[in-house]
């Protein structure tokens, strides 16, 4: 445990990740990857909590496109966290860890209702706590769910898995001049309009001084290298605590 920078941290990751060179669902090399990368943080002492999305089976935002109703359509995409989270523990546990899955829908049969302290007492012990469901409600997204859990279980960070190296000025995908940040505060991701997380999420984060840090999950050894303070992907913090330091 000495060896890392954070000791308990809330791992975010899209849905869509699951995807891989798919179009849809789940490919099985993907959560094999992960599995992996989790299993050293794990084996490092990292207390870990996990959210998924659900957008590589169902999105609530494309509801109205569909003629559903955007209530019926965020719980549709609740249920679709259920599916990844799920998936995501069976591979976790092939590997010898631990897990608990958490939900902020009642369906006791395939996993636990969460409760806060029993959260954070399965964390105590190692265990890898994986939060499926989203809030429980409806307009509010994973990212939102994400912020949630992490104040609530008191994680030192936020660490959200992306497929590109941080946050940019535009989408280094279509732009090659993009300018990468190696840190930029809440009011700056705000201003800028960086589509990194939504609205209320990074205002969640702002309001309780959680650092959010972006990072390339898809390069192997770059969550341990992050977990152990190496320079790996954007920070967003306070400017509190850049002024505080300057």
């Amino acid at each position: 445990m000495s060896k890392l920078k954070y000791k308990r941290i809330l791992l975010k990751l899209s849905g869509e990740s699951l995807m891989g060179d798919k179009g849809f669902g789940i490919d099985h090399k993907v959560l094999q990857f992960f599995s992996d990368e989790i299993k050293k943080v794990h084996d490092d002492g990292l207390q870990l909590g996990i959210v998924i999305g659900g957008g590589n089976i169902y999105r609530g935002l494309s509801a109205g496109d569909q003629g559903i109703d955007r209530v019926t359509g965020d719980q549709m995409g609740m249920l679709a966290t259920m599916i990844n989270s799920l998936a995501l523990q069976n591979a976790i546990e092939k590997k010898g860890i631990y897990t608990r899955l958490m939900s902020s829908i009642k369906m006791e049969e395939i996993a636990e209702p969460y409760i806060r302290r029993r959260a954070l007492r399965h964390l105590e012990k190692g265990r890898v706590v994986i939060f499926g469901g989203g809030t429980g409600h409806p307009y509010f997204s994973t990212d939102t769910a994400a912020s949630l859990r992490a104040v609530e279980i008191q994680a030192d960070a936020i660490i959200k898995g992306t497929r590109v190296d941080g946050v940019y000025d535009s989408d280094p995908e279509k732009n090659p001049s993009a300018f990468k940040f190696d840190k930029i505060t809440y009011l700056d991701i705000l201003k800028k309009n960086l589509k990194v997380m939504d609205l209320t999420a990074i205002s969640l984060c702002q309001e309780n001084n959680l650092p959010i840090v972006v990072f390339n999950m898809d390069k192997p050894g770059n969550l341990r290298r992050l977990i152990r303070g190496e320079s790996v992907g954007t920070v967003i913090h306070d400017e509190k605590e850049t002024l505080e330091k300057n």
